[in-house]
């Protein structure tokens, strides 16, 4: 906190023109001062943009890069109680420069294009900024039967060996050790799911890497094919194209599901918020279709229920963010071409030609492309008049509270920043809007519990004036490309008519905007269900004040029955129990805690073997009975006497 004061009362002197105290920061110390301006948000692990998980990407790109210029073919990884072991097979860092390679800022091997021509990490900054913020980290590198080491707390260097004769028959090659710092990420935990999730990516887009992560084997032997058959949630309706050439590859496919369903990459980086290339190829593959069928069809109609990845090799790519989310740059390489023109041509090519060899495939994507037209077609008034609606409803502000930062800006990180939370009711939205961050939270209130749209048409979305106008809010009528709202969180009263419409807000979603789950943007809000605080200390605040005593040293709120009685245990016969049935009982003062930065949120996912369409059908079709006896045959008795 001292240090933090040092810091503000320096820019504030600055700001004033006495510079009697300003403040410099070595390197790393300033990384460890400001972590949010090199790996984004800090986290505990709980979320998958977590600082833990770029710490651990950071050192992993390094060991991709290796193994894409030509050097090793295996990478062993480990990750246990929080430490992160990382072996590449590579060239390994020239050995009088281990200890700045983890220490100074600017130092990399990646600045000539000619060691790496299509790097993610070109900034010099992934190493020193995970050595910077872990409490310990180890960094070795054999080259030729020669080693040298260095070990490090908090970015500060304790022992290094100098250049030493290494074990016999030891590999050339890389070895990264880390502990992130338990004081910046606050009882931290890698989730494993999240970590396979990255190694796999890893995996499809380098065919011939192995990589073993905790003792298993992750392999593709048919890169972006084998990605999108591993994410995709529906059976195609055709085979997976696929075309592979020097600096792109591309998979295209429909599926039987409502919207757009993309997957991009740069350099191997997962570009989430996609950006220049991403646009270029749905461009380019909206445009070589229509030419092909030489029809009138519209590009909505020709990619709604796509399934696609595409991924680029880029000589120094830009990205808009230090995490390196969404790709700036608009050209392949210096004096080279655009990377729109690079993708539109090879897409006319292949996929054109393709089309031509396989009238099969062809016939089938051209049924699909109808069948959306004439779905598309035949609510064309309802969509109009629905659009009106939302524009003056959007006037008129009855709906939607928003913020001020939105998802299309050019305000940088901020977008990744901005959310919108879906409530139930005005009590609630009026608890949050009071206490938000009108910079990046808005808030979009439901009336009532909205409409179980299962096995209802598109349409739908247009009639029902709730979702109608959520549409008009997220502004994904065209895709998510033009979603306004990086988190779309559903934040609903922990009960049972709370979680019914936590349901029909994910029913909905899943049958008509499936890429917004699919690409991580929809969250649940996780409020306490308990508020444990000590009586006699609140009762004796209160009496001082003359007013009810807010959250104390001696309060705690539970999310869990576990939190409850590790609660009560603590407090003892002093412990006052309070349970928060809706949103809207939690007062404004107490609320802004729980949609802070440590906000307990969880992401809605889905895997192929969750079957969507056999699930929704369950939960949310007509089969009453069918669900009813299940609910008999599963349920937990505690007490017989209650029967």
């Amino acid at each position: 906190m001292a240090e933090e004061n040092e810091i503000k009362d320096a820019e504030l002197n600055v700001a004033g023109g006495n510079y009697d105290k300003l403040v410099t920061l070595e390197a790393l110390e300033h990384i460890r001062r400001r972590p949010g301006m090199y790996i984004g948000k800090l986290g505990d692990g709980s979320q998958s943009d977590d600082g833990i998980y770029v710490l651990f990407k950071e050192i992993m790109d390094n060991a991709i890069d290796e193994h894409a210029a030509g050097y090793g073919s295996v990478i062993e990884v480990e990750v246990s109680e929080g430490v992160v072991s990382i072996r590449d097979h590579g060239r390994g860092i020239p050995l009088d420069y281990v200890s700045k390679a983890a220490t100074l800022m600017n130092t990399s091997g990646k600045f000539d294009t000619q060691n790496y021509k299509s790097s993610v990490g070109l900034n010099g900054v992934g190493l020193k900024a995970t050595n910077a913020l872990s409490e310990c980290c180890y960094v070795q590198s054999v080259r030729d039967g020669m080693t040298s080491y260095a070990s490090f707390e908090c970015g500060k260097l304790v022992s290094e060996s100098g250049i030493i004769p290494a074990e016999s028959g030891a590999p050339n090659g890389t070895l990264i050790q880390f502990k992130p710092d338990n004081t910046i990420f606050v009882n931290y935990n890698y989730n494993d799911d999240f970590v396979e999730r990255m190694i796999k990516n890893y995996t499809f887009l380098n065919t011939g890497l192995t990589i073993i992560y905790n003792g298993k084997k992750y392999h593709s032997r048919n890169g972006l094919s084998d990605l999108v058959n591993e994410y995709m949630t529906n059976d195609p309706l055709y085979p997976l194209i696929h075309f592979k050439d020097k600096d792109i590859e591309v998979v295209i496919t429909h599926a039987a599901q409502y919207g757009e369903e993309f997957y991009s990459f740069v350099n191997g980086q997962h570009t989430t918020q996609g950006g220049t290339h991403q646009s270029a190829f749905r461009e380019a593959l909206s445009r070589t279709i229509k030419e092909f069928y030489n029809k009138g069809f519209e590009y909505a109609d020709i990619r709604n229920g796509i399934v696609a990845a595409v991924s680029i090799k880029v000589v120094e790519p830009i990205f808009e963010s230090q995490t390196k989310i969404r790709l700036g740059s608009t050209v392949m390489y210096k004096d080279g071409p655009t990377i729109y023109k690079f993708i539109n041509d090879f897409m006319k090519k292949e996929l054109d030609n393709f089309l031509h060899k396989e009238p099969h495939v062809a016939e089938v994507m051209l049924r699909k492309i109808t069948e959306s037209e004439k779905e598309r077609k035949a609510m064309a008034g309802v969509t109009k008049i629905a659009r009106e609606r939302a524009k003056k409803v959007a006037l008129h502000n009855r709906k939607l509270r928003d913020c001020r930062v939105h998802f299309n800006d050019n305000k940088g990180d901020k977008r990744a920043e901005s959310m919108i939370f879906i409530t139930e009711g005005d009590s609630a939205s009026g608890s949050i809007t009071k206490i938000r961050d009108v910079e990046t939270q808005a808030v979009f209130s439901l009336r009532g519990k909205p409409l179980n749209s299962y096995g209802k048409k598109q349409k739908v979305v247009y009639e029902n004036e709730e979702f109608n106008l959520l549409q008009a809010a997220l502004n994904i009528e065209g895709g998510i490309d033009g979603l306004r709202y990086n988190k779309v969180i559903i934040a609903t009263d922990a009960d049972v008519d709370g979680m019914h419409i936590r349901l029909l807000m994910l029913t909905f979603l899943l049958q008509f905007f499936p890429e917004l789950v699919k690409t991580g943007h929809v969250y649940i809000l996780q409020t306490p269900l308990f508020r444990v605080r000590n009586k006699k200390e609140a009762k004796r605040k209160s009496r001082k004040s003359g007013v009810a005593s807010q959250a104390g040293p001696e309060t705690y709120y539970c999310y869990t029955e576990e939190e409850r009685l590790a609660a009560i245990e603590k407090l003892g016969e002093n412990a006052e129990i309070t349970r928060f049935k809706g949103l809207g009982e939690i007062s404004p003062d107490e609320f802004k805690g729980f949609i802070g930065p440590d906000m307990r949120l969880d992401r809605v996912t889905l895997r192929k073997e969750d079957s969507v369409k056999e699930m929704l059908e369950f939960y949310m079709g007509k089969n009453t009975m069918e669900r009813q006896n299940f609910i008999i045959d599963n349920l937990v008795v505690e007490d017989d006497s209650e029967l």
